[in-house]
């Protein structure tokens, strides 16, 4: 079904890059707080395949007031665009490394640095002792630096006229997202939606270069999709 959608999908869902525009940074960047393993949450050390690079859609997620470790700069920053959540070290059979090693607060210019596509200093913090901290050999301006790269090699398709359709499917949208992203390829994209189907984010799976690898979940295709639609 996806590959019969991509012919009129070329003439109707133009792309742009997701690379982080400039953006109205704070006077001063909240300090975050740190975190680190938990009962709930416990330390996980497991052998790294594969990657997830994950991209929330801001438009649903600011919604509303999202609290904890995942709230950001609805306004202003990220509120009608795809923002980037993190990049997701994964092992096999659904399970992941986590909370590898303990972290410090980031320093003022870490996040200044990579604000504008994360604008939640606490999300960084969150980001970097939860997933970089397993990533060897990284310090967290290298880690920020990776995934704000592979962000900035994503293209979103037209958010707006898709958000207009009243039938959209998982499948369509697959589809519109990897034609705007030819490199990427459809098997690895999954959206994931909330209860009553609304568009939350978008994961990327990838490989240990950091390449697109089909996921190892496939998705619903005829599943119904709903995109609140960005304001501008």
């Amino acid at each position: 079904m996806i590959r019969s959608l991509l012919a009129f999908l070329a003439l109707t869902m133009p792309a742009a890059a997701l690379a982080a525009p400039a953006c109205p940074m704070p006077s001063t960047l909240d300090v975050p707080t740190i975190e680190g393993a938990s009962q709930r949450q416990p330390a996980r050390t497991v052998p790294i395949t594969n990657y997830t690079l994950a991209l929330i859609w801001t438009p649903e997620h600011c919604r509303t007031a999202v609290p904890g470790a995942e709230s950001f700069a609805c306004h202003g920053v990220g509120e009608d665009r795809f923002t980037l959540h993190g990049l997701w070290p994964d092992g096999d059979h659904g399970t992941w490394p986590q909370w590898c090693a303990p972290a410090a607060a980031l320093p003022a210019a870490t996040l200044r640095a990579h604000y504008c596509a994360t604008p939640s200093a606490q999300l960084m913090q969150h980001e970097w002792a939860k997933h970089g901290t397993c990533m060897s050999g990284y310090t967290p301006d290298r880690f920020f630096a990776l995934s704000n790269r592979l962000f900035e090699h994503v293209a979103s398709p037209d958010m707006t006229s898709l958000a207009r359709r009243d039938d959209l499917t998982v499948g369509q949208f697959v589809a519109a997202f990897a034609l705007a992203n030819p490199a990427i390829g459809a098997d690895a994209v999954q959206p994931r939606t909330n209860a009553s189907g609304w568009l939350q984010e978008v994961w990327i799976c990838l490989d240990t270069r950091f390449k697109p690898r089909r996921c190892a979940v496939s998705v619903r295709e005829d599943a119904p999709l709903h995109i609140l639609a960005p304001r501008l």
